[in-house]
């Protein structure tokens, strides 16, 4: 899973039969009329998410936008290239690493609540488990988990398809099929990680690294004796009223409710990759939602429905770390995103195979996903998701 970032992830473009069926038809919107005019925000927003799908071979992408100006959804492409259906509003994705803000949240109410202290070592409460080929508890902090500042290896390999796999790793690729139907424990991945040595000194730098969050999974766990799914079911999504949005059951590989399919490249061809396992992505990417729900929740993290000020004002200290655009920064659990317009803009993102969500809230109220049903094929493909969502969000 990552955040916002220019995606390293193969995928494959779509043929010619399908581009022809996607242009033909081309983009929805339920959005308010007078937004419609022509060189308004409809227009614009419509053309870019054409793009994406004629241009750039994703199967279908959508926007949708809270905020002021009400409840605003733009559809282009195919959800499911079989039927030709698109992405519904309202319908469920995979949101990847947005996990990880809704883990941050709860690990922050623990310490709002005097149960956890962000400088105390991982050790205090999971005693034994960050241990081996000079990986130390005692010297990875809570906050560094949060702020990807362990230098903890990653259980899962980068997906970068400039760097070969190399067959000794015992990092997981979950685009592989084995690992796609695989069921995880927590303890399982960290043990993956643990078995390689640390990228870095604690403290010395950022680099995003999944197993962080693993830990801060466990470490929910370990201190109010719950899975994290429940405290976050009971924390988050029961007070907020997230009805569409959940942690997936053990076992479960398929979606719930109205949900689009999503696609991955695999060995140079588009495959429907919408059911799986997500274990192997647990507390740090497993999660599913609506794009309205998570406007609502990131809202929420914002404006302090869920946090004391003392908290959010933590979640907001940054430090430079390795993905995002240039003069992004990440803070416990939420990145700040540079925009064209200038506005100030926290949220985080998501990739796993077959889904890709862009998302963000702007200090005027204004709060955007964007979804696509496949992950980037390249650059290029990246920074055109990166359009829609600044188009949006500087509307």
């Amino acid at each position: 899973m990552s955040a916002l970032r220019r995606s390293r992830s193969r995928v494959a473009v779509a043929g010619a039969a399908l581009a022809a069926v996607l242009a033909v038809q081309g983009c929805t919107t339920t959005q308010d009329p007078a937004t419609d005019r022509p060189g308004g925000l409809g227009p614009r927003l419509a053309r870019l998410l054409d793009d994406l799908v004629q241009q750039h071979g994703f199967p279908a992408a959508q926007v949708t936008i809270d905020g002021p100006g009400g409840h605003r959804v733009l559809t282009a492409g195919a959800g499911d290239t079989v039927t030709g259906a698109p992405i519904g509003d309202g319908a469920r994705v995979r949101i990847g690493s947005n996990t990880k803000t809704f883990v941050a949240t709860v690990v922050l109410q623990l310490v709002a609540e005097g149960k956890v202290d962000l400088d105390a070592p991982i050790e205090r409460y999971l005693p034994g488990v960050v241990r081996g080929n000079g990986n130390d508890g005692d010297r990875v902090t809570v906050r560094q988990l949060l702020q990807h500042t362990s230098g903890l290896p990653d259980y899962l390999a980068s997906g970068d398809p400039a760097v070969p796999p190399d067959p000794g790793s015992p990092q997981l690729r979950p685009d592989a099929e084995k690992i796609r139907w695989a069921h995880y424990e927590s303890a399982d991945l960290v043990r993956i990680a643990m078995s390689m040595p640390p990228r870095f000194e604690p403290g010395a730098r950022s680099v995003y690294t999944n197993t962080n969050y693993i830990l801060l999974g466990m470490l929910i766990e370990a201190v109010t004796g719950r899975p994290a799914a429940a405290e976050i079911t009971a924390r988050i999504l029961e007070p907020l009223g997230l009805r569409d949005t959940y942690f997936p059951d053990p076992g479960e590989t398929t979606m719930r409710g109205p949900h689009p399919r999503g696609y991955q490249d695999i060995d140079g061809a588009r495959a429907d990759f919408t059911d799986l396992d997500p274990s192997w992505a647990g507390t740090a990417g497993a999660m599913v939602a609506t794009p309205a729900d998570l406007n609502r929740f990131f809202a929420a993290v914002l404006t302090g429905k869920l946090l004391p000020a003392a908290q959010v004002d933590q979640m907001r200290r940054t430090v430079p770390f390795d993905r995002g655009e240039p003069g992004a920064g990440y803070g416990l659990g939420l990145i700040r995103q540079p925009v064209s317009c200038g506005k100030e803009v926290w949220g985080h993102g998501g990739s796993i195979p077959g889904f890709e969500t862009r998302n963000g809230v702007a200090v005027d109220g204004t709060v955007v996903v964007v979804v696509v049903n496949q992950l980037p094929a390249d650059h290029a493909a990246a920074d055109a998701v990166a359009q829609v969502f600044n188009a949006a969000i500087c509307s």
